[in-house]
């Protein structure tokens, strides 16, 4: 059935859109800019801030673009003298309650209502300061900063945690002047069930809620002579940073990225894109020991389906919301992770440098990186495996503060050791890559062929619907995998934490049909991360998940098992995949039980 097409007036040019749009969208089909900050594409609509009134011919009253539906004949003003007065108004009202300290804030120039206050000209003569006193920045958790001097009370966080991460650690609170934003009994972040995965912060149209930075502490380790400062960098930082940067959205800058880090100091510029093979290799064969358990030998105790988990968020999620099925989790740690035990431990050895002389410090997509790194159990080498993570903007801000010009370098490679990579540990970085990754080296291990698809791109699994599965049947096994032959391997892909709940209930209900299952904590992947840079939406996380696919099709070596290092560090040090050290240093011990 075709949907009804209606026509109405916006300025004066007409236009045709859906039944049931908004104004909103009838504006941005003719490139009619309307003003927003309540308003996010990724989110339902609020009508909350009203920063969108337009005069619609007819009404007393002014409307909110983005919530009223747009009808047939309807002749829409939106920059009438009345409009504009409105929105001055409504601006300097947030403006009132709002901390003014934009030349000190973080999201100082990359902020909406900063943004906005300078186009309308808001000179805080009208509206006096109304700011409350007393009141604290939550510096509690390892991954957010909560300062609600900033915060305009637009709700995209609440919207964001609620919808789609299905985790409401914060919501609207109070009443009248007290109204804001809060958590459970308004505890610290920390001590409330905050997954600390940061899309709250990607969607905040201010300096209210951004991540705990820790960049003048690495500036401190580079200039300290005494100190080996590695940096490693995850796959979608080089498809990202470059927007920080003076390039368009999906620019891949790798090489740009690594000469820089080399410019501000760093003594060793590395691949998290290594660790990720590594990952692979890893749970590759812990998914392979698991079928083993299951088909050959009958094992009910192992747990199938088997869950990645490389993302923190989703493992904090876990943890928290179905803690009795823990065991469906890898025990595997994070790409992350695996790279700051090795930086200590192997890495060391090889140049000659003591551990505690090692700053290690990975530059992630990621807020709750920096939770990861500070958990309890991350130190495996007897060191801090990881100690400092950091977000693509905190880079981004370092590169800027260095005084590089960051379009004028030329590119660079990775350091040796650990610093070279497969194009599996790249799609890492976009949801649906690690099951791809695992399948281009899992399938080979059991047939001793390349996976059945053209140029290794298994498109099945890749795509931006929240959950897509897919299968892939065994055939032509290898005589010790021979308890395989005819299986037909189903796999799940899942991003967005209220998506990892249906999965979730699916297999607390013991109705799963999968074998192994992938589940990202924010929508898109890592392009997504809550640490990459703002603002985000679906066009800007497809062009970065493209830039990552290209980046893929451009590496020399394909699959995790063929990356030459990665060959190197079992034949040198680890010896073999799931072997003692293996698991000493790249699995998480509590998390072992009743899995293979």
């Amino acid at each position: 059935m075709m949907e009804k097409k209606i026509k109405l007036t916006i300025d004066g040019i007409a236009v045709e859109v859906q039944e049931g749009q908004s104004i909103l969208d009838a504006a941005k089909k003719v490139n009619v800019k309307i003003p927003t900050l309540c308003y996010h594409e990724d989110l339902c609509v609020a009508g909350n801030c009203r920063v969108c009134v337009v005069e619609v011919e007819g009404m007393r009253t002014l409307q909110a673009s983005c919530a009223y539906p747009a009808q047939s004949g309807m002749v829409v003003n939106t920059n009438s003298a009345k409009v504009r007065k409105a929105r001055k108004d409504i601006i300097g009202l947030l403006i009132s309650e709002h901390s003014t300290q934009c030349t000190t804030c973080y999201r100082s120039t990359n902020c909406e209502l900063q943004e906005l206050a300078s186009e309308y000209n808001i000179d805080n003569d009208t509206y006096l300061s109304v700011l409350k006193p007393n009141f604290k920045v939550d510096k509690s958790s390892w991954s957010i900063e909560k300062d609600d001097r900033k915060c305009i009370r637009c709700q995209r966080c609440v919207r964001t945690c609620a919808e789609l991460q299905g985790v409401n650690a914060i919501s609207v609170a109070h009443k009248g002047k007290d109204m804001g934003i809060s958590t459970f009994l308004d505890l610290p972040l920390n001590d409330v069930i905050c997954v600390n995965c940061g899309q709250c912060v990607n969607r905040c149209p201010t300096g209210a809620l951004t991540e705990r930075r820790y960049f003048n502490e690495i500036w401190d380790a580079i200039g300290d002579p005494t100190k080996h400062v590695v940096m490693n960098t995850a796959p979608s930082v080089r498809v990202a940073l470059g927007e920080m940067l003076g390039y368009p959205v999906g620019e891949r800058v790798t090489g740009k990225m690594v000469t820089a880090m080399k410019k501000m100091g760093i003594d060793s510029v590395l691949d998290t894109d290594f660790s990720a093979d590594l990952t692979i290799v890893e749970e590759g064969n812990e998914l392979l020991k698991r079928l083993r358990k299951v088909v050959k030998d009958g094992n009910k105790e192992v747990k199938l389906p088997m869950i990645t988990s490389c993302s923190p968020g989703w493992v904090k999620f876990i943890e928290h919301m179905y803690p009795d099925h823990l065991g469906h989790l890898s025990t595997c740690k994070s790409p992350q992770q695996m790279f700051g035990a090795l930086t200590k431990t192997y890495y060391a050895e090889k140049i000659g440098v003591k551990p505690e002389d090692i700053v290690s410090v990975a530059i992630m997509p990621c807020a709750a990186k920096k939770y990861e790194a500070n958990r309890p159990e991350m130190n495996d080498s007897e060191y801090r495996d990881v100690d400092c993570g950091l977000t693509t903007r905190e880079l981004g801000h370092m590169i800027k503060q260095a005084g590089i010009s960051f379009m004028d370098l030329k590119d660079s490679k990775y350091d040796n050791i650990m610093g070279e990579s497969s194009g599996a540990g790249v799609i890492f970085g976009a949801t649906g890559g690690v099951m791809e990754a695992a399948l281009r080296t899992a399938y080979e291990v059991v047939t001793g062929r390349e996976v059945p698809f053209k140029n290794l791109n298994i498109l099945a699994v890749r795509g931006e619907e929240g959950i897509k599965d897919a299968s892939i049947k065994i055939e032509g096994c290898l005589p010790e995998w021979s308890f395989l032959e005819g299986v037909e391997l189903k796999v799940a892909i899942a991003h967005g934490l209220k998506n990892a709940r249906i999965i979730m209930d699916q297999i607390a209900a013991g109705e799963s049909p999968y074998h192994f299952i992938e589940i990202m904590a924010c929508p898109g992947g890592c392009i997504g991360g809550g640490g990459q840079p703002i603002p985000t939406n679906a066009e800007i996380r497809r062009k970065r998940t493209l830039a990552i696919y290209k980046e893929d099709m451009g590496m020399a070596i394909r699959k995790s098992h063929d990356n030459p290092e990665i060959i190197a560090l079992y034949r040198d040090y680890l010896d073999e995949p799931l072997g003692h050290l293996s698991h000493k240093l790249l699995h998480t011990h509590y998390r072992k039980r009743n899995r293979y």
